[in-house]
């Protein structure tokens, strides 16, 4: 594809694919805090009726797996170019000065990638050991219990909070940047880009990490 094989279109595909992952991102933490019991049910209610069609939850998997391949592939390939061409990551401009945040970009990116892998072997594979699989009566899994006990591990609730911290330092500089390579970003809207996409992504740190913090601390129990 001519859009493919030009680094403009390759940042623009990266650009949507990052837009998906932010919207998964802010949806699955909205699923998340019915932890604390703001829907009838809880998360347990929450998991049943997101599990009620697994050929639906299979097929938005495959999507989501291939959304995170490719913005993970140009990511890599980007980041070559970049620093076998230009210094500049990302399409950012020459003038804007550079952060921890945007010359890490590759690196939190593939610390996210591991967390995702440990993710899902912990609460969709279920093979991480130490946390409670307390069956129902018809057979599924307590999430709660399943949640809470896991976060009661000292290393485990760490896991998370590490990778929260990451997932805030590449969501701080990646919102910025869509606007930036989408060509919506002016020398007038950038620091509003940049404030704009430091607050959501310090909105979304705090949001996951009160669940395994709310848990270690013993504010939530099982």
């Amino acid at each position: 594809m001519q859009l493919l094989s030009s680094s403009i279109g390759r940042k623009i595909v990266m650009a949507i694919t990052g837009l998906l992952m932010i919207l998964f991102v802010v949806v699955h933490l909205i699923g998340n805090t019915t932890i604390f019991g703001w829907i009838s049910g809880g998360i347990n209610a929450y998991a049943h009726h997101l599990h009620a069609f697994p050929p639906l939850v299979w097929a938005f998997r495959a999507f989501m797996l291939a959304a995170v391949s490719i913005h993970i592939w140009y990511g890599i390939q980007l980041t070559i170019e970049n620093r076998g061409g230009r210094p500049q990551p990302y399409a950012v401009k020459a003038t804007q000065k550079a952060t921890f945040a945007s010359e890490n970009m590759i690196w939190t990116g593939l610390l996210l990638l591991c967390f995702i892998i440990y993710h899902l072997l912990h609460f969709t594979m279920k093979v991480v050991p130490g946390m409670a699989l307390v069956p129902d009566a018809e057979g599924a899994i307590n999430v709660f219990t399943m949640v809470v006990s896991s976060f009661q591990n000292f290393f485990v609730a760490f896991i998370y909070v590490a990778a929260m911290v990451t997932l805030f330092l590449h969501l701080s500089h990646g919102i910025q940047s869509f606007f930036q390579t989408m060509g919506w970003s002016t020398d007038r809207t950038l620091p509003v880009y940049v404030k704009a996409g430091t607050l959501v992504a310090l909105v979304l740190f705090l949001g996951y990490v009160a669940v395994p913090l709310s848990i270690f601390a013993g504010i939530l129990k099982g």
